[in-house]
C-alpha cells in the first residue's frame, strides 16, 4: 500500500556558538523552531547556519560586508551554488548576541519575542526577501508579523 501523503522535505539548523557568551541566549531547540517556522513553505531538503556572535565580530563582519561601522543585530548570507552543483545549503545567519538582547530591552520587548523576530528576519533575507523599496519592505513584514503571530507573539514593529 502506498501512501499519498508528502513527507515534509528535511531542514537542518546548524547553530554556532565560537565562545562563551552572556545575556539572555534561546535554546537550540528554540532557534531551530523559528527558523523552521519561516522556511515552512520550502519544497526541498533544506540546510542553514545560525552563528551566535561577540560584539567585535559582528562589527568585523558589518564593516567587511556592508561598509558600516559598528555592530547590527542580524546579517544573512546566502549561500551561492556554483553552475551545475545541487546543494541544500541556504546559508548563514549571524546573529550579535548583544546587540539583540539591548534592542529587547530598549524597545520593552521579551527576549525571547525579539530573538524570534531577527531569526525569522534573517531567513527571509536568506530566502530572497528584502526591506530596501517600499513594497518588498511591506512584503517581508507582513510575513514577520504572521509568523511572529503564529508563534503567539505581537507585531514586531510595534512599540
Amino acid at each position: 500500500m502506498t501512501s499519498t501523503s508528502k513527507r515534509k522535505p528535511k531542514v537542518t539548523v546548524d547553530i554556532q556558538r565560537p565562545y562563551a557568551l552572556t545575556g539572555f541566549i534561546p535554546t537550540d531547540k528554540e532557534i531551530k523552531k523559528w527558523a523552521k517556522l519561516a522556511l515552512n513553505e520550502q519544497t526541498h531538503t533544506t540546510e542553514l547556519t545560525v552563528r551566535l556572535v561577540s560584539i567585535e565580530e559582528m562589527t568585523q563582519l558589518n564593516q567587511q560586508f556592508r561598509s558600516k561601522k559598528g555592530p547590527t543585530n542580524v546579517l544573512s548570507f546566502p549561500f551561492e551554488t556554483p553552475a551545475n552543483v545541487q546543494s541544500a545549503l541556504l546559508g548563514d545567519i549571524i546573529i550579535c548576541v548583544d546587540v539583540v538582547n539591548t534592542e529587547a530591552q530598549q524597545q520593552r520587548k521579551s527576549p525571547s519575542a525579539h530573538w524570534a523576530h531577527m531569526i525569522i528576519h534573517g531567513v527571509l533575507h536568506l530566502l530572497g526577501h528584502d526591506h530596501i523599496e517600499p513594497a518588498e519592505a511591506e512584503t517581508m513584514e507582513t510575513i514577520e508579523i504572521m509568523l511572529m503571530r503564529n508563534l503567539g507573539f505581537t507585531n514586531p514593529y510595534e512599540t
